[in-house]
Formats: C-alpha cells, structure tokens, sequence
C-alpha cells in the first residue's frame, strides 16, 4: 500500500528516535560489583595472580609487572600465605635471589626434572628440542623479567621487553630477539645449533597466522645478506628481497 505523507512522518519519527540512541549504548549491559579499594585484598589477589602466572614468584618477575608497592608489598603476603600452607618458600632457580616463593604443584614439577648428564646438546636431553615463538612481553617469557637477557654481539640494538617484539626460545634459551615487524634480528642464546630452528619457528608462526610479516634487514647489527646466519633464514623460507628477507603468511 502507498504510504501517505502522515505515514512518512511517522516513519521519518521513529527512525529518527532509533539515531538519537548512539550505537555505542546498544546490546546488553550488566551492573559489576564495586571495584574493591582494599590494598590488602589487592596484594592478596595479585599474589595468587604472580604464582599462577609465573610459577617461581622472584624479586625481578614482580618488578616487570609494576605492582603497586613492589616487591615489598607482595612478599608479605607470600610470607602469610606460607605460614597458611598456600605456597613454599626456597631457593628453587639458581641465580634468581633467596626470595622465591611457588605453589606445591609447581616444585613437584621442578623436582621431576631430569637434571642428571644428558646424551644430547640439548638442556632437556631430546633429541628434538622444544622452541617457542613469544611475544617479548608475554609473562612466559622469563627474559627482561626473572632471567636477565642473554648478552649480544650487537653494539646498537639491544633486547628489551617492548611492544611487538618477539623472543624464540630453544630449550628455554632465548636464541632470537626480533624487533617488531622482523626489521633487526638479534642472536642471542643457544648457539648456531639453535638458528635454524628458531627461525623455522618464525617460519610456522608467520604461516599460522600467528604472526604478521617480517621482513628482516640486519642481524646482530650488520646488513642481513652479508650475515653468517642468513642462510639459514632462507633455508626455513625466508625469500630473498632488495630490503631483506622476508617471509609472509
């Protein structure tokens, strides 16, 4: 049927009152409970956080997560939680500090580590090594956090716990530090054993889709066509560009 001007109107009416809405109010909304101001309740909850997040709670793992308070303030409540069952405290990584605290769980874990002679380069004792592909400020990553980073052959660049940034780890080395967008590449732990598994690992994570593009231009300082690793990169699959190499999903 056709619409009479009243019909417009009223049309014209209702759409106008759907647009003073703004989009942004729309859907489903819920009433959270009041944020809880208590520092103790906090510095409870943030110590429960620490030991799921990182296992072994140090000094330098706190410090990365810029806790309110610092170490200071969580290590009280670690104190209490132990007097209360909750946690142990030890000195379960060597170099890390007197100051460690993990769950039960967790030392039966680090104690169920083989730490006799192994048969192979790698700390595990596998025959094929585990390599991860993090991002540089993924808690799981120890390096810049509990773990000082591994020292480099490059003058310029540094490692460092920053947006973007990539670490591969071989055998819990961290062999790679890759800048955002792969532009540097820095070599760092594991030895040339690690390269070329680290940067298939890179290979596999672009391929997934779990990383974007790199495109690499130096290694460890120097232009990455005159580096003794780059090779390697273009035997994971890396191609061969005029500003790089360059691996992309």
């Amino acid at each position: 049927a056709r619409l009479g001007r009243t019909s417009m109107a009223q049309l014209s009416g209702a759409v106008a009152a759907g647009l003073r809405t703004p989009p942004i109010l729309a859907g489903r909304w819920s009433l959270l409970p009041e944020a809880v101001d208590d520092p103790t309740v906090r510095a409870h909850a943030w110590a429960e956080t620490l030991l799921l997040r990182h296992g072994v709670v140090t000094r330098g793992a706190v410090e990365s997560e810029e806790i309110p308070g610092g170490f200071a303030a969580v290590y009280k409540v670690l104190a209490q939680m132990e007097d209360a069952g909750r946690c142990r405290r030890g000195y379960f990584v060597e170099g890390l500090g007197a100051a460690q605290f993990a769950a039960g769980s967790t030392i039966d874990r680090l104690r169920a580590e083989d730490d006799t002679a192994d048969d192979t380069p790698w700390p595990s004792g596998a025959d094929e090594p585990s390599v991860r592909v993090l991002a540089a400020t993924d808690p799981a990553n120890p390096y810049g956090a509990a773990l000082p980073w591994p020292a480099t052959a490059a003058s310029r660049h540094r490692p460092g716990r920053k947006a973007g940034a990539l670490v591969v780890l071989v055998e819990g080395l961290c062999s790679l530090f890759v800048e955002r967008g792969g532009r540097t590449v820095l070599v760092l732990d594991g030895g040339a054993e690690a390269v070329p598994l680290a940067a298939s690992a890179l290979v596999d994570a672009v391929r997934a889709g779990a990383v974007g593009t790199l495109t690499v231009t130096a290694i460890d300082g120097e232009p990455v066509h005159s580096s003794p690793h780059a090779a390697a990169f273009e035997a994971a699959g890396f191609g061969a560009t005029p500003r790089g190499l360059r691996i992309r999903r």
